[in-house]
């Protein structure tokens, strides 16, 4: 019976466990969306020879519109441990662009890892007939 009470012991600890990690990751869950989406959901093997050829323009420039609309948005200032204070949309900016290198480190872990997502097939199925592959009399 003593292995049964261990076990029961065992059961608690790990829910335990599962409750505050959870409780830990919970303020930081847009940011892990963020990077499991990056890392897991893009196929950077693709990506990175049309940022090469110049879609970086359009990221940055889209990088910058964010931090401006978010500074229209939602306009304030942020002090960095209470000595240096970023202005309105200075910090946006540098928030955006940390997001932005984010996605680029995930890139560079996925390519350096040989991690690949699988291809998701977007285009429709081929036209199949009427009959399924059936003839009829």
């Amino acid at each position: 019976m003593d292995i049964l009470k261990t076990l029961w012991q065992l059961l608690e600890n790990l829910g335990t466990l599962v409750y505050e990690l959870i409780a830990l990751g919970w303020p930081y869950i847009l940011l892990i969306v963020w990077v499991v989406w990056w890392l897991w959901g893009v196929n950077w093997q693709k990506v990175w020879p049309f940022l090469a050829r110049g879609a970086w323009v359009p990221f940055a420039l889209l990088v910058v519109l964010v931090a401006l609309v978010w500074s229209q948005i939602a306009p304030s200032s942020w002090t960095i441990l209470g000595a240096f204070t970023l202005p309105n949309f200075w910090w946006q900016l540098l928030a955006t662009s940390g997001l932005a290198g984010i996605a680029l480190f995930c890139g560079w872990l996925q390519g350096v890892m040989g991690w690949t997502p699988s291809d998701v097939p977007v285009d429709p199925p081929a036209h199949v007939e009427a009959g399924h592959g059936h003839t009829h009399p």
